[in-house]
């Protein structure tokens, strides 16, 4: 084939290395291809943040008018600058496949401070004019102060070099695809599901004239069918709250065993704080109306939570919430730590009986912990070496391996399932116990529509206190927990993360 394709580009960096990609496919499918470098109005105002400038397509409208005056063929876009509706005569013909779509803090190493949420110094000024990402920075730091921040790529990162910010936030994929050195900087990566990014964040979308059948099929070879089904979702949603660059709307889709999972933040403004929605195998429709919905639900969590807990911080309008841990911890003191290689926590209370011994252990010392939530109180003392992800299987699996021969010391407390020391060589495991758990006689369950256990020992003390469980929907925050609760033959699910923000998405769950 010798069809001759011009293509037409933003003239920044990221802009350029997406259409040369574009371009060395359509070459290698046997095309002639031209570049076309076009100025949008994004490009040419750098001093408003987009929620001040008027109208919508800020970086893409001109391109489409070259596109419907036949001056190019096609138009290569960040997906997620695209409006929701092409214009009349206009069709997104293909999707490019998905670059990592999650967030990138970039931090001064100056301004960080491991014990604070994201590693970010209390008070930081953060950079960024994306109303979706303030509302979710703020929702989460509130001590932060957000400043502007407008450019290309390497000018953000530069204004951050030069010291106007502590921080500033960036899609992962831009700086994959120019392979930026931020070696300077310390990047905390923001996971999607925890920070929900802009709907078809790290997608392409490739479009074209409606008629043009003949390019339309040549770029169904270059087509991501799995993504362009997900991101239909995302941007469906984006399409039915009729937004824009300037909604504080996250969105982001994921398929998992042929369950198609979706995360959604939603906001009224950029300084209000998001309503978060987590729903299967469902409709954008769906969403939407989930997202309008008033219906007010009675929740139990057996956790006493702190005034910042993510589950406090999110949980919705309308909602009651009973919060109450059904045990108490004691301390238990101990004079010598025993010496290791690694000390690896599986709860928080553990780290903070430990810590509140003043122990004594070597420099070298490493540590681990079992998920997000042991990590971040750990961090308040040392920095987390390993922390798990996933099921204690995986984290004990792959704690074994970074384990190798050396030696562990597990602060625990007295009634320890042990689901990490279980799976290591009885030889390398040495136990302290750190605390006991008395359980609360007196507990009696609230009017309750949604139970959420946060531990083994919370189940034995609910159970052990004559209540019980009927029609209400079951949420535990592990493996350990689901699995005491089926010895009471009571079903339960277990989030995507063992921490409040996942298991709050599975109280706002359908």
């Amino acid at each position: 084939m010798n069809k001759k394709v011009i293509i037409g580009s933003r003239g920044s960096d990221l802009a350029l290395w997406q259409a040369y990609r574009v371009k060395s496919q359509l070459e290698n499918l046997g095309c002639i291809v031209e570049l076309e470098i076009i100025q949008t109005q994004g490009d040419k105002i750098q001093d408003l943040s987009f929620d001040k400038m008027e109208g919508k397509g800020f970086f893409t409208k001109e391109i489409e008018e070259a596109l419907l005056n036949k001056k190019i063929d096609l138009a290569v876009h960040s997906h997620k600058d695209l409006e929701t509706n092409s214009p009349r005569g206009l069709v997104i013909a293909a999707v490019s496949e998905r670059e990592d779509p999650s967030e990138l803090l970039l931090i001064r190493k100056e301004a960080v401070n491991s014990s604070e949420r994201f590693s970010l110094k209390e008070k930081a000024i953060v950079g960024t004019s994306s109303a979706r990402r303030k509302s979710q920075l703020l929702a989460f730091r509130p001590d932060i102060e957000i400043k502007e921040l407008r450019g290309n790529v390497p000018t953000r990162i530069n204004k951050l070099r030069e010291g106007d910010y502590d921080a500033i936030m960036l899609a992962k994929a831009g700086v994959t695809r120019l392979k930026i050195d931020l070696s300077e900087f310390h990047v905390v990566t923001l996971d999607p599901k925890e920070f929900i990014p802009a709907p078809a964040q790290g997608v392409l979308g490739l479009q074209i004239r409606e008629n043009d059948a003949e390019l339309f099929k040549l770029l169904q070879q270059m087509n991501d069918r799995d993504v362009q089904k997900r991101i239909y979702i995302e941007r469906k949603v984006l399409n039915l709250l009729d937004g824009g660059c300037q909604l504080p709307l996250g969105v982001y889709c994921e398929e998992e065993y042929g369950i198609m999972k979706t995360w959604v933040s939603q906001a009224e403004n950029s300084e209000g704080i998001p309503k978060r929605l987590y729903i299967e195998n469902t409709s954008a429709e769906e969403i939407v109306e989930l997202l309008e919905t008033k219906e007010s639900k009675r929740v139990f969590i057996s956790r006493e939570l702190k005034s910042d807990s993510d589950f406090k911080r999110f949980f919705p309008k309308g909602y009651k919430l009973h919060d109450e841990s059904l045990i108490e911890i004691v301390p238990v003191p101990f004079e010598e730590t025993p010496e290791s290689d690694w000390i690896f926590f599986s709860s928080s209370n553990a780290v903070s009986a430990f810590f509140e011994e003043n122990p004594s252990y070597k420099d070298e010392t490493k540590f681990g912990v079992i998920g997000k939530a042991t990590g971040k109180a750990l961090a308040k003392y040392a920095q987390a070496d390993y922390i798990g992800k996933g099921n204690t299987q995986k984290v004990a699996k792959r704690f074994a391996k970074v384990l190798g021969k050396g030696s562990v010391l597990f602060p625990v407390s007295d009634k320890s399932l042990r689901t990490i020391q279980k799976k290591l060589p009885k030889t390398q495991v040495t136990e302290l116990i750190v605390y006991k758990t008395i359980q609360k006689l007196d507990f009696k369950l609230p009017e309750s529509d949604i139970l959420v256990f946060t531990s083994p020992s919370n189940v034995e003390a609910f159970f052990n206190t004559e209540n019980s469980i009927r029609d209400q929907r079951v949420i535990s925050i592990g493996e350990t927990t689901r699995k005491e609760l089926l010895k009471h033959n009571v079903n339960s699910v277990v989030p995507w993360q063992s921490y409040e923000l996942a298991m709050l998405d599975l109280v706002l769950a359908n």
